[in-house]
């Protein structure tokens, strides 16, 4: 299974349409998962052409994201479980903030955005992975997406260079 992985895309605030690229990496992708910070519906709308998208709403998000899309949810991908959030706060603390919504959901890794930098780690067990931003330059110099891999014994991320 192959999912893609996209946050913080910020349109229209910063752009006011994804990057062709994003399209071209994501074709044939079994899902997409969007980790907030998408401003508008219209990332989801375009996103969900190509195939079916969770996503969640992220602190930069409009009213009407945030009343359609949850916080935090758990997406199974074959025997594993993924954990999907935003984040909050500053960037030092972020991980600890991410692992603790998910005390007692047992998932396998977690997907998140937030600090517009990608992060590619096993820690304690668990995928920590953040595909970065794919169009928003003011936290990051360099824009990027990930792909997530799943078979039936593990769950390996590689982030994706725009």
């Amino acid at each position: 299974m192959r999912i893609g992985v996209i946050s913080d895309t910020h349109i229209p605030s910063v752009t006011d349409r994804l990057p062709e690229r994003v399209f071209a990496e994501f074709r044939g992708a079994d899902l997409i998962l969007h980790a907030g910070d998408m401003v508008s519906l219209s990332v989801l709308e375009a996103l969900e052409k190509l195939t079916k998208v969770e996503a969640v709403c992220g602190n930069m998000d409009h009213l009407d994201v945030c009343s359609t899309l949850p916080a935090k949810r758990i997406i199974e991908a074959g025997k594993f479980r993924i954990g999907l959030t935003h984040g909050f706060g500053a960037p030092n603390g972020l991980v600890e903030w991410v692992k603790d919504q998910f005390i007692g959901d047992k998932v396998d890794a977690i997907v998140f955005g937030h600090s517009h930098h990608a992060m590619n780690e096993v820690i304690d067990g668990v995928l920590f992975f953040n595909p970065g931003t794919a169009t928003d330059r003011r936290f990051s110099h360099e824009l990027s997406i990930g792909m997530l891999e799943v078979d039936d014994t593990s769950i390996t991320g590689t982030i994706i260079p725009l």
